[in-house]
Formats: structure tokens, C-alpha cells, sequence
């Protein structure tokens, strides 16, 4: 067995990150990110405004408001599929190792000193105090203490160092690890844990459990984002009512602005004109 290794784009993990992506735009998930939900409730709502201009109702054209929808869903999308895809590839990763449990045979003995009497079982079914035999080219199927014999042991698969080590009886070079792969020569080993407690399950734990930490630059970054949303939000909810007070005020005879022209152009009711004291 080698470390697996999945590519920045594997082909195996883009069709479901794509499903998962569109899964993502479920409102419960989108709330979480407060950035993303509000490009989220911006899609929705340009997205009303396109179908709003197909019926003829709308203000601009159908083919600008479907333009600005289009780049806001991908948006949204992309963010989803970026997060869909590193997800996937924690679970490519712990199925792999899942994989490899459930794949190695072994061969229990018996007479823990009788080498001619095995019995094939599966990986899964050792428990603690079993005595199995592994020779060259077989993997070892639970964590053990080598209690008898010597071999070379790859290990590259836990612990990513490619030259391999030898494991003998007696010393501090006895143990070996589920899913390592013997090289040459034999030895038998006393298995030490339990099924669910092997060093593999708990890559398996981890893997699935895991929860990547963010960085300060990450966080700041977010509050940043954050606070730039919402002065944005706050500076586009005040246009509407500026640009009525400022109607209204060139009612009054006040000099128009330009939210003056985009009222009018709007057709949104202009407030009568005062007149003044003069003119009464």
C-alpha cells in the first residue's frame, strides 16, 4: 500500500462536488458563511427580477438583469464547489484507508510456534492476544509485537518515509503497524488492540473529524470582508430613501441632483410642490 495521493483536480471527485455544490444552496447551509448568504440573497433576488422582466414589468432589460443573476449564482456555486471538493477529498482519503481494512487477509496460527497450521481470516475479525504470520509481500493486518523472526517493513504508507525498517523480536523495533507492508523474510506477530481501536481507525477518526483551523490572516481577512459587506449593504439601502428626500426637495424648488433624474426615470411619485409664502 502506498499514501495515497489524490490531484489538485481528480476527476473522481468533481462530479461529486459538483452534486454537493448544488446541494449547498439550501438556506441552512448558506446562512453559515454570512458573506456568502448575502450574495446568496442577492441571486434570489435578481433572479425575481429577471422573471419580473420576461413578463414585462421590469425596469431594465431581461438580458442585463440574466446577465448580473448568471455571474451572481456562479458565484455562490463556485464558493460551494470549493468547499464541496476539499471535503471530498478528506472522505477519498479515509475511504482509502477504510478500503485497506477491509482488503487484508491474515494468517492466524493456531500454536502460536507452528507455522504450518494457518487459518485465512479477515483483518476485522483478530482480536487482542491472536498470534498471525506474515511473510513477504503480505500487509499486516493489526497493530502487534513481533514475537518471533525478522523482516523489513514498508512504512511509507503511515508514516510517509519511503526506506524501509526493520522489525525483529525483542528491542524497541518490535512493533508494527496495521497496513504496513512487509518486504522480505517472516515473522509472527502477537496482535495488541481490539478491532475499532488500530492505528488506521484512528487515521480514519481523524480524517473524517477533522476540522481545519483558520489562520489570523484568514480570520482577519473574513472580518474585513465582513464589515465591507455590510457598509455596502448600508450605503445601497440608503439610496431609496435619499433619493425621495432629494425629489422632494427639488419639489420645494431646491436644485435637483442626479437621484433627482433616476427617480423620475424610476416613475417612482413625486411629492407636490410647496409653494412658498411669497406666491400665496
Amino acid at each position: 500500500m502506498t499514501r495515497p495521493k489524490l490531484a489538485l483536480f481528480e476527476r473522481s471527485l468533481l462530479l461529486p462536488a459538483l452534486l454537493d455544490a448544488v446541494r449547498k444552496l439550501d438556506p441552512r447551509v448558506q446562512w453559515r458563511n454570512p458573506v456568502m448568504f448575502v450574495v446568496y440573497i442577492g441571486s434570489l433576488l435578481t433572479t425575481l427580477l429577471w422573471l419580473q422582466a420576461l413578463l414585462g414589468a421590469g425596469e431594465a432589460p431581461a438580458w442585463f438583469i440574466f446577465n448580473i443573476a448568471l455571474w451572481l449564482w456562479f458565484t455562490v456555486l463556485f464558493a460551494n464547489f470549493a468547499e464541496a471538493l476539499a471535503e471530498g477529498r478528506s472522505k477519498a482519503q479515509a475511504a482509502a484507508l477504510r478500503g485497506l481494512k477491509q482488503t487484508v487477509w491474515a494468517r492466524k496460527l493456531a500454536p502460536p510456534a507452528d507455522r504450518e497450521r494457518a487459518t485465512r481470516v479477515r483483518a476485522e475479525e483478530l482480536r487482542r492476544g491472536d498470534v498471525v504470520l506474515i511473510e513477504a509481500g503480505d500487509y499486516v493486518p493489526a497493530d502487534g509485537e513481533v514475537i518471533q523472526g525478522a523482516a523489513s517493513v514498508d512504512e511509507s504508507a503511515i508514516t510517509g518515509e519511503s526506506a524501509p525498517v526493520i522489525r525483529e523480536s525483542g528491542g524497541d523495533f518490535s512493533a508494527v503497524t496495521g497496513g504496513t507492508r512487509v518486504l522480505s523474510d517472516w515473522i509472527i506477530v502477537r496482535v495488541t488492540v481490539n478491532p475499532g481501536e488500530t492505528f488506521l481507525d484512528r487515521m480514519i477518526a481523524l480524517v473524517e473529524g477533522a476540522e481545519r483551523q483558520k489562520t489570523p490572516n484568514e480570520i482577519a481577512l473574513n472580518i474585513l470582508i465582513a464589515g465591507l459587506t455590510i457598509i455596502f449593504l448600508l450605503a445601497v439601502v440608503s439610496l431609496v430613501p435619499y433619493a425621495v428626500y432629494s425629489v422632494n426637495a427639488v419639489g420645494s424648488g431646491s436644485t435637483p441632483t442626479i437621484a433627482t433624474t433616476v427617480i423620475r426615470e424610476s416613475n417612482l411619485p413625486l411629492a407636490p410642490a410647496r409653494r412658498s409664502f411669497a406666491t400665496r
